[in-house]
């Protein structure tokens, strides 16, 4: 059993990551008892069918009850909602934490909320697929994977240390990032990409009545891993756009930017432009693999073990 362990954790939200969560606290033995919460009668009857909790409640008050570990994984627009409805019910000393994609504005919205006796400390985990649902998780998503935390000032270090052996008995490595650094950094390794992907995708839509459905039946592998990522969850992007909507639009003028550059380089034949480019994105290319964020395998490695095949 690992060293890091709670009496209980909750869980608020049983999406890919809070089932993932549930799946490999139990599985190292990291809490006594996992209560499980969420919105949606129908997602809470299918995490009890699979047995990822020991206590099920729609109601997330009654969830964070005596809990000393309480994980927030609702979109990012729900954070404050959720911090207004658990804050009388924590216990002094509890650590809160979430795994949203956005930290100023979860810290904006949660921190008034919740009691000074807790320690909240907003977190990321860097890891995920374009699956949703309690049936999406899986105990292996963390590996290798980073995780963020984005402590405010005056966090009892104690806690960050737990918080911290937490996540890396769940496998993660973890790192450590001002709240609105942080914005900026993801909104350009994770929110561009998927905005870029939605809008090929949406493009491609468009076309399809024109060319006669060939851009679906002759999908070459470049279209077909753009759509991987235009099939994440539409509720969690679009509170993704619109709460890290400053970084996102900087990342979205740069990247306008660099595209009219390629644009002419098409436009005017510029041969040596072109290869140049390409050369330095495929060195970055190389670099994620090397620093073990990926695999150098056909299809960017999919089908890892114990990833779902859907």
């Amino acid at each position: 059993m690992s060293k890091v362990h709670f009496d209980t954790i909750a869980l608020i939200g049983i999406g890919l990551i809070g089932s993932s969560l549930a799946r490999v606290i139990k599985r190292e033995g990291l809490a006594d008892k996992i209560v499980i919460s969420t919105r949606s009668e129908a997602t809470l009857a299918r995490a009890k069918e699979l047995g990822l909790g020991d206590r099920y409640t729609l109601d997330s008050a009654e969830a964070v009850k005596n809990a000393d570990l309480v994980i927030v994984s609702v979109p990012v627009g729900s954070s404050g909602e959720i911090a207004r409805q658990i804050a009388a019910s924590l216990k002094p000393g509890a650590i809160v934490t979430d795994v949203g994609s956005t930290k100023g504005s979860v810290i904006a919205q949660m921190q008034p909320e919740l009691p000074a006796n807790v320690h909240f400390i907003p977190g990321h985990p860097l890891a995920g697929t374009e699956y949703s649902g309690p049936d999406a998780g899986f105990a292996d998503l963390f590996i290798n994977r980073w995780c963020i935390l984005t402590p405010l000032d005056g966090t009892d270090p104690d806690a960050i240390a737990k918080l911290t052996g937490f996540w890396e008995a769940c496998g993660s490595r973890l790192d450590t990032m001002d709240p609105l650094h942080h914005d900026r950094v993801l909104a350009i390794v994770s929110h561009l990409p998927h905005l870029i992907a939605y809008n090929i995708v949406g493009t491609a839509s468009d076309l399809e009545e024109v060319t006669n459905s060939e851009v679906i039946k002759y999908s070459a592998s470049g279209f077909r891993d753009f759509t991987r990522l235009a099939a994440s969850d539409p509720t969690m992007w679009r509170d993704v756009c619109l709460h890290n909507k400053d970084a996102i639009l900087e990342m979205l003028s740069r990247f306008s930017e660099d595209l009219a550059s390629l644009q002419r380089s098409v436009r005017w034949g510029d041969g040596d432009a072109l290869f140049d480019l390409f050369t330095r994105t495929r060195a970055v290319r190389r670099g994620i693999i090397d620093a073990g964020q990926e695999v150098d395998a056909p299809d960017f490695g999919r089908q890892k073990a114990g990833q779902p095949s859907k």
